[in-house]
């Protein structure tokens, strides 16, 4: 521990620089998948990024790294709960203007009709789980679908429940964008019983 606080401040610009470095490389291929939000976790292919230097609510920093109808995909797993929704719709439209067309932002949040107490609890603003101090907004698929519409983008729901408590699911690949917390995937959900679920969706650009 006192070897990293002496050398944090080298070794944290050092890993910007890599990962900078990483999507300066990435972009020069045709297809250019991100992951934004990324806290270091993602797949192989996959571009991470973090708000250090993709900033989701800075067109500068959009314009720094992509041109418009460049990215193939860009993958957002519970971060746009952290964006008010006047923010959360700014973000959208970034990643329409740079999204190929045909290309698809896949989107995961919290779902606010999920029906275990314990579950909106986690996750509300203000909730009790990690991260939760910071939730600006809890989505249903109602309203995540309307101000992904709004942009501009045509939505495909893959995961959420809806007002009556009922659970819906369309097949998705896990290589068009790995959701950790989802029905499937998430560990809190062995045995069958859906404990811990996000609200999946893909916004594609038509």
């Amino acid at each position: 521990m006192g070897f990293f606080r002496i050398f944090k401040p080298i070794v944290l610009p050092l890993k910007r620089r890599r990962d900078i470095f990483r999507l300066l490389r990435a972009v020069r291929k045709p297809d250019v998948k991100i992951v934004v939000g990324a806290s270091d976790i993602f797949d192989k292919g996959w571009v991470p990024t973090d708000m250090e230097f993709l900033n989701l609510l800075k067109e500068g920093d959009w314009k720094n790294y992509f041109k418009p109808d460049m990215i193939s995909t860009i993958l957002a797993e519970h971060v746009w709960e952290h964006l008010t929704p006047e923010q959360g719709e700014l973000a959208a439209k970034h990643c329409f203007k740079y999204l190929k067309h045909g290309g698809h932002l896949r989107i995961a949040i919290p779902d606010g009709n999920h029906p275990k107490p314990e579950y909106i609890e986690h996750v509300r603003v203000g909730g009790t789980g990690p991260g939760a101090y910071d939730h600006k907004v809890l989505y249903t698929y109602k309203t995540l679908t309307a101000m992904l519409q709004r942009v501009g983008f045509e939505v495909k729901l893959l995961e959420y429940f809806d007002e009556n408590g009922r659970f819906h699911e369309t097949p998705w690949k896990t290589e068009d964008g790995f959701i950790h917390r989802s029905k499937y995937h998430d560990k809190r959900n062995a045995g069958g019983e859906l404990n811990y679920t996000s609200l999946i969706a893909d916004a594609v650009k038509p």
